[in-house]
């Protein structure tokens, strides 16, 4: 794996040292150079066709693109239509998905700075249910289809019941990832992230409280991890030496029984010496139970947790939605990259407006050079 000192957590520096706010300094994934510490984060769309992406995702993408972000990163995209939440998921399960992926990569990559990746997932005990703003039942009926976990046990109470895996089931999923990696290449992303959390199939091998197995896939957390590993070696193989590879988790469980950040800090040291470059921080969602209610940054501590253990990148998430948050996330050394997701949704140009707040040239598109005129007359 190729050494960059980039790559490696440091310690925080001042603001006299470098003049340049920390949100905007590059930060480098093996050959991967991202032009700020800001990510779109992945959100659910819920507004594709047969996982067939189209104009929504060019412009949803796109507008994150031209406000700014480093790195924008798509929603999460399924390796099988039997893998999705919704009918209404986006896919990288067949060759006819490549093309729409690839227009709206070639669209960030010719018209703005940003770089662009893709998460890639498969639902598990969380699928075949009606897209977010339709859960007045929480299954599909007769228009669902089969989901499948690590063990035999619903997401929720009203969740359609999965079948548990079968050893060729977990091969079957393992070539699945790595085919939507060879595909992903070929649209042309710049990253690929492996969705390990929120309850998802991955996650729920990880979690104790969703994996009740007594194979070699469940008991231990080693053996927890078995499953994962396998899918992120598998994606591995075939995805470019210089192109990095994240792994969003839940680093912890928010329940009784569940993982621990203990357990969230080993997971990820795990997932490191396999050779994943850096690791999304997030947490719960592996049951139907509420979280607690947290403010602001509540998931940060967990990034700050993993990173400082293991002396590896992390990326941070939840609730970030200032320049001073990002710039003080970064200053500090408890994250080296910070996902906003709804705050993008509010502000796509958030990172234009605050390289703007903060005396910096926003470097607007030759097509909006009228708004720099206008902010120089300000």
């Amino acid at each position: 794996m190729p050494t960059d000192a980039a790559t490696q957590p440091s310690a925080p520096s001042s603001a006299a040292a470098d003049p340049v706010p920390p949100m905007f300094r590059p930060f480098t994934l093996r050959g991967l150079i991202i032009p700020n510490r800001v990510v779109l984060s992945p959100m659910c769309m819920y507004s594709a066709v047969d996982g067939t992406v189209g104009d929504f995702q060019l412009v949803h993408l796109g507008s994150r693109a031209y406000g700014g972000a480093g790195l924008v990163m798509t929603e999460m995209t399924n390796v099988r239509a039997d893998g999705r939440i919704s009918p209404g998921c986006a896919g990288l399960w067949k060759p006819e998905h490549v093309a729409p992926w690839k227009r709206v990569v070639d669209f960030v990559r010719a018209q703005t700075a940003s770089r662009i990746g893709i998460q890639l997932a498969h639902a598990g005990r969380k699928g075949s249910v009606p897209v977010a703003w339709d859960r007045s039942t929480r299954g599909l009926g007769a228009g669902g289809w089969e989901i499948i976990a690590p063990s035999a046990i619903r997401f929720s109470d009203d969740s359609p019941m999965p079948r548990e895996m079968t050893i060729d089931d977990i091969a079957a999923i393992t070539a699945c990832f790595a085919q939507s990696a060879r595909w992903a290449l070929e649209a042309g992303f710049d990253l690929i992230e492996l969705h390990m959390g929120h309850g998802y199939l991955l996650s729920s091998f990880m979690s104790p409280l969703a994996n009740r197995r007594t194979d070699g896939y469940g008991g231990s957390i080693e053996a927890r991890m078995r499953f994962p590993l396998e899918v992120f070696r598998a994606v591995r193989a075939v995805w470019p030496e210089e192109r990095p590879i994240s792994a969003r988790i839940s680093a912890i469980d928010w329940e009784k029984g569940g993982n621990t950040i203990e357990d969230g800090i080993a997971m990820s040291q795990m997932l490191f010496d396999a050779g994943v470059d850096i690791v999304d921080v997030s947490s719960g969602n592996v049951t139907s139970e509420r979280r607690p209610d947290l403010p602001g940054l509540f998931q940060t501590p967990f990034s700050e947790a993993i990173r400082k253990a293991t002396g590896k990148p992390t990326m941070t998430v939840g609730n970030i939605k200032s320049a001073e948050e990002v710039n003080a996330i970064i200053a500090e050394g408890r994250a080296d990259l910070c996902c906003l997701a709804r705050w993008h949704l509010y502000d796509p140009y958030f990172v234009r407006h605050a390289a703007h707040a903060q005396g910096m040239d926003p470097d607007w598109p030759k097509q909006y050079l009228n708004v720099r005129r206008m902010l120089a007359q300000a």
